[in-house]
């Protein structure tokens, strides 16, 4: 890849974040203006609020409920499948895959060997099952190409992980590289073979950064807060 593709790219992506994740987040942070988006714990809920805020009200039982679910459960959950689909929008060489339990195929940029790829968010995201799953859809993938005499010979089945390092990656990402033989792409790795450039994680970064910082939720976390705050005290 050029510099002058690169730059395309992450003038690509710096769109791709404002249109897609923040325009997702506000839609997503506004539906959460109903009570019953929420499954209150009772034992817990009185207490988190006090320890918030230094007191329990309306307002601050309404926060408790919308800023874990507005800064963790609900940004992370959209991200994962919408980064996804990004790499499938965005960079030309790469490709949805119908294969079941495949998410995308590309020409590896590294190896130039065909890759059929499982993608994942981050390097603690699988559990035990989820390698067992995994390598079935693996297994099952070879098997589908050898009815359809389209042996996937020369080619690779891996996993990639869109973000951390290598060191990051939990004891069942390296149960799959080391004791079922499959690749394992993390963060920096894995995109440099989707894109053939080494240092294209870490401008994708800088890029989504740059336009992050326009972002300001007060306003609308505010007004979110407040319609909970009034079905509260109801």
């Amino acid at each position: 890849m050029t510099s002058s593709e690169q730059n395309k790219l992450l003038g690509l992506a710096r769109t791709w974040f404002a249109e897609v994740v923040m325009e997702n987040h506000k839609t997503n942070t506004l539906k959460l203006s109903n009570l019953t988006e929420f499954q209150i714990n009772p034992f817990l809920h009185t207490y988190l609020a006090a320890f918030l805020t230094g007191e329990v009200t309306p307002d601050s039982l309404a926060k408790v409920l919308l800023l874990p679910r507005v800064l963790g459960t609900s940004i992370n959950t959209s991200f994962g499948a919408q980064i996804q689909k990004f790499t499938t929008d965005i960079l030309s060489e790469v490709f949805g895959s119908t294969t079941d339990g495949i998410d995308i195929e590309f020409i590896d940029a590294v190896t130039g060997i065909k890759t059929y790829c499982q993608v994942k968010l981050g390097p603690n995201t699988i559990n035990k099952d989820d390698v067992e799953t995994i390598k079935g859809h693996f297994q099952k993938a070879h098997r589908l190409a050898k009815t359809n005499n389209a042996k996937l010979q020369g080619a690779n089945l891996a996993v990639g992980v869109l973000y951390g390092e290598d060191a990051d990656l939990s004891g069942h990402y390296k149960s799959l590289r080391d004791n079922h033989h499959y690749d394992v792409f993390v963060g920096s790795t894995f995109w440099h073979r989707l894109t053939g450039s080494e240092d294209f994680y870490a401008e994708l970064i800088k890029a989504f950064g740059e336009v992050a910082v326009q972002a300001n939720g007060n306003g609308l976390i505010d007004e979110v807060t407040a319609k909970l705050a009034k079905q509260i005290k109801r």
